[in-house]
């Protein structure tokens, strides 16, 4: 099947095109960002104004591009910024009768992100299959006008998070003890400062912790910016004996990428519990939960303190992982499945994933 696959060639929005085309599917990614301006301004519009005369500036050039390509499915990921119109013309120039699919793996509805989903939510009744991730997220897309919602878990990649074993040179750049890979949001800056007032030997790896206010405590445990090579991420993660699931507040997570991605690749997974972290693990046997910084600190401590408990948490949260089938191939194919029924491929066949 020919899927155009609107998004960025980057992040987890890469690992799904990639997934389809190992399902065998001819896949064409399309960039819309790559033709706005190069800009330091760029960021903040889109953020702030949800890129408004975005659309115009490329409007033609993506309808061209999905013509040319004459997909059996449209593929847009998160698609944040395309509104009403040219999610039209997307219809238009590929055949009314062929499948716009969006996929939201971030929060459109809930305001932290300012105007950013304005395009979005706009654009909602002009697909055939809105896909997303949290439970309030259904009714929302909905009382915006959506056709069809498809409720997935996240996915973590068969391919980027694989197990392997580290080099020398990644056991020595990413070596730690507790680890959080990820973003600066105001309320993960005072749960770090906390652990390390208890006494958690942290290292941070991620964007914008300069703008955090507890900046002056955490910034003797800040290793570096975020890690945008899946090959990197691997190695903060398996390089280090806990590693740190924190939602974001703003996103209403009870799980996130995370959840997946850090069992997938066989480290030990220590997070918030909640009911969807409860759903995917058994607690203390496939991964570690907790309530509070104050629980956070006690349970690192303990499994610092314990290595034949870490590998045994780390192996069994690995193999659950792998029996929840919450990878992108599986959860690519089931979407696909909803949208078309009755296609199936031979990966398809081989995971079970349809069904």
């Amino acid at each position: 099947m020919r899927i155009v696959f609107v998004g960025p060639p980057s992040g987890t929005s890469l690992h799904r095109c990639s997934a389809l085309q190992r399902l065998g599917h001819e896949t064409t990614l399309i960039d819309p960002r790559s033709w706005l301006p190069r800009a330091r301004w760029v960021g903040p519009w889109m953020y702030r104004t949800g890129g408004i005369g975005s659309n115009v500036l490329i409007a033609r050039r993506l309808s061209a591009a999905v013509a040319t390509a004459q997909p059996d499915l449209v593929w847009v990921d998160q698609g944040e910024w395309l509104g009403p119109r040219i999610i039209r013309e997307i219809r238009e120039c590929s055949g009314n009768d062929v499948p716009v699919v969006n996929y939201a793996v971030d929060d459109p509805f809930s305001g932290r992100d300012r105007r950013r989903f304005a395009g979005y939510r706009h654009a909602l009744s002009h697909y055939d299959m809105v896909c997303v991730v949290r439970d309030e997220n259904v009714a929302e897309a909905y009382a915006h006008g959506a056709r069809q919602v498809f409720q997935v878990w996240r996915s973590a990649d068969e391919v980027a998070h694989a197990p392997r074993v580290l080099n020398a040179e990644q056991e020595a750049r990413f070596a730690g003890e507790v680890v959080f890979v990820g973003t600066w949001m105001p309320e993960r800056g005072p749960f770090l400062a906390e652990l390390v007032q208890r006494g958690v030997p942290l290292a941070i790896w991620g964007n914008r912790w300069q703008k955090a206010p507890e900046w002056q405590q955490l910034a003797p445990h800040w290793r570096g910016p975020g890690l945008t090579m899946d090959d990197d991420y691997a190695a903060a993660i398996l390089a280090s004996k806990v590693s740190l699931g924190l939602l974001s507040k703003g996103n209403r997570d009870l799980h996130t990428t995370r959840s997946l991605e850090i069992p997938a690749l066989g480290g030990l997974l220590c997070a918030e519990r909640t009911s969807e972290h409860l759903a995917l693990y058994e607690e203390g046997s496939e991964a570690v939960f907790w309530s509070d910084a104050a629980e956070c600190a006690e349970q690192c401590r303990a499994l610092l303190a314990d290595e034949p408990r870490r590998r045994a948490i780390a192996a069994a949260g690995h193999a659950r992982a792998q029996r929840n089938g919450h990878y992108n191939e599986q959860v690519m194919a089931k979407i696909i499945a909803a949208v078309l029924p009755g296609t199936v491929t031979a990966s398809t066949l081989a995971t079970g994933a349809v069904g």
